[in-house]
């Protein structure tokens, strides 16, 4: 009876631990990123490659993601304490150590550094470790702490997956991919302001220069307008240079007109409600970029 009290004991702490490492890799985060990678994949010139060589030059992209993700954990975790939504996080709730997620940053950062050489190209290596320390550095350890622009020109490192995947697949650089590039380099402040506006007080207190903290809500609301109908613009693009079609296109325009409706909303709603219409908005955002990126996927085989 007592091995077996020890047994469970055991397995509990080794889930409750592998939980831990789980959390600091932003798994639904690099999910996503994953996905829109594979769009670029998917979009490229088909280069005969089996579908275990792309499945494997995805998974080596999203180690490297959930390597930049791990090491964000350890950079932010005093302002994470400071933070309702983050403080209960592993390395700031010191359930992990800051060494102990550093040594598993590093390991899935070598593990996907070699998947990507192997399976992909040195190209494809090199440009998703600038990535990785375009947030993780970069934008993590300098930008997000310096100044309100930091989502504007940090989010570069987070909208680089599609062109990760078109580079695994083909080895080069080319215009098509830069494009998909831009729609989540467009889409990533208005997501972002709109959660900053819900959760600006926490950013206060952690003394983050999020834009509704430095320049307040009602002109954050006016940039996410504005960015919003950039990103609509953006969106069509792929359709003008032929790269997508009919499908896509609808599907952009109906995606795009409720994100407009939603930033709108936000946009005069000077009551209480603000906070709550931004975090829908932010919730929508989510959902407008996957279903955004399975359009362009389906648009490719209808």
């Amino acid at each position: 009876m007592a091995l077996t009290q020890t047994s469970f004991s055991i397995a509990s702490a080794w889930y409750s631990r592998s939980q831990d490492y789980l959390a600091i890799c932003k798994i639904n985060v690099v999910l996503m990123l994953v996905v829109t990678a594979w769009v670029g994949v998917a979009l490229a010139p088909d280069m005969q490659r089996s579908w275990l060589i792309q499945f494997m030059s995805l998974l080596g992209i999203g180690l490297l993601a959930a390597s930049a993700a791990a090491i964000n954990h350890v950079v932010d975790r005093n302002i994470d304490k400071q933070m309702a939504r983050t403080r209960h996080r592993p390395v700031a709730n010191a359930r992990l150590s800051a060494n102990q997620a550093i040594g598993f940053a590093s390991l899935l950062a070598v593990f996907g550094t070699a998947i990507i050489v192997i399976f992909s190209n040195w190209l494809c290596a090199v440009l998703t470790l600038a990535s990785l320390v375009g947030y993780a550095v970069i934008y993590t350890s300098f930008l997000k702490r310096k100044t309100p622009q930091n989502i504007v020109i940090g989010g570069l490192a987070g909208a680089m997956p599609p062109l990760l995947g078109w580079v695994s697949e083909t080895g080069t650089l080319a215009p098509e991919p830069w494009l998909l590039v831009m729609i989540v380099f467009t889409w990533t402040p208005p997501h972002f302001w709109a959660l900053a506006i819900a959760r600006r007080n926490d950013y206060a207190r952690a003394n983050v220069p999020m834009l509704p903290v430095t320049h307040g809500i009602e002109f954050t609301k006016m940039c996410i307008l504005g960015y919003t109908i950039l990103l609509t613009l953006v969106c069509i693009l792929p359709y003008l240079i032929g790269m997508s079609g009919a499908v896509y296109l609808a599907s952009a325009c109906i995606l795009n007109g409720m994100f407009m409706l939603k930033a709108f909303e936000l946009y005069r709603d000077k009551s209480e409600r603000s906070d709550t219409r931004a975090m829908s908005l932010f919730r929508f955002s989510i959902f407008h970029l996957l279903i955004l990126f399975v359009a362009l996927f389906v648009d490719k085989w209808v």
